[in-house]
């Protein structure tokens, strides 16, 4: 399997957009193949990369569980599912985006989920880097990853809530089967300087800040116009900020 970068923070701080960042640095350095995996159910990452999702893996798990026999003739399920895996996988020239989508329904899903997991991973194996935006409860992280984490980033807003929602997440991980190699915290929306109160909470929690991004006004202006943010000018305040800890996280590998 490829490294895993993923990030994980409270909905709303700007981890999708971080994400997205991230791949653009990925690509325009010739880091690839990259596989982007949107695996928060709110499933942002495709608009900010610019691509329209139309299928799920959370998808073709529900629709598998509603006609379970619906598997076309002379096709065995396993294929079946696979195959609408690679269906599902938005294919690019620089990258690829597999969505996960929505969560389970009611039932049992262990067949289909066993499924799924064992031919996502084997997937994900055909790339350099795998980019990996979660939700905060970060369950398909401990589902999809094999267990191993190159790098966690926690990313939080300029809010003492969003850091205190990383100090949740962070508190977490040794309950997960997870086996992250190395954790930062990523500041979004940041003032020049960090304020004492803030800069306290974070020196509790016990993780260095990786990152503080500023205020940039191209964001909400790409957002607005439907635009990808792989498309956003190198001098922009947040591909700097992005740019440059990505430089310094290569620059330890």
């Amino acid at each position: 399997m490829g490294k895993i970068i993923a990030f994980a923070g409270k909905g709303g701080v700007g981890k999708t957009t971080v994400a997205a960042l991230v791949i653009r640095y990925l690509v325009g350095k010739g880091e690839g193949p990259i596989l982007a995996v949107d695996a928060d159910p709110n499933s942002n990452l495709g608009e900010t990369l610019g691509l329209e999702v139309t299928s799920t893996i959370g998808d073709i798990r529900e629709d598998y569980m509603k006609d379970p026999q619906g598997v076309p003739s002379g096709m065995d399920k396993i294929n079946y599912l696979q195959l609408l895996v690679e269906q599902a996988l938005i294919e690019q020239r620089d990258f690829d985006l597999l969505v996960m989508g929505r969560q389970e329904g009611q039932g049992c899903y262990c067949m289909v989920n066993n499924i799924l997991n064992d031919f996502t991973d084997k997937l994900s194996r055909n790339y350099k880097y795998l980019v990996v935006d979660n939700e905060a409860g970060m369950e398909h992280l401990s589902r999809r990853t094999s267990g191993l984490v190159d790098t966690l980033y926690l990313v939080t807003d300029y809010a003492l809530r969003g850091l205190r929602a990383v100090r949740r997440i962070n508190e977490m991980l040794p309950g997960l089967k997870l086996n992250v190699k190395q954790t930062g915290i990523i500041v979004t929306r940041a003032p020049e300087k960090l304020g004492d109160a803030f800069m306290a909470e974070a020196r509790e929690i016990g993780l260095p800040i990786a990152a503080t991004i500023p205020n940039d006004p191209a964001l909400l202006d790409f957002d607005m116009e439907k635009r990808s943010l792989l498309d956003l000018p190198a001098d922009a305040p947040a591909v700097v900020a992005v740019d440059k800890m990505m430089a310094a996280m290569l620059a330890q590998a």
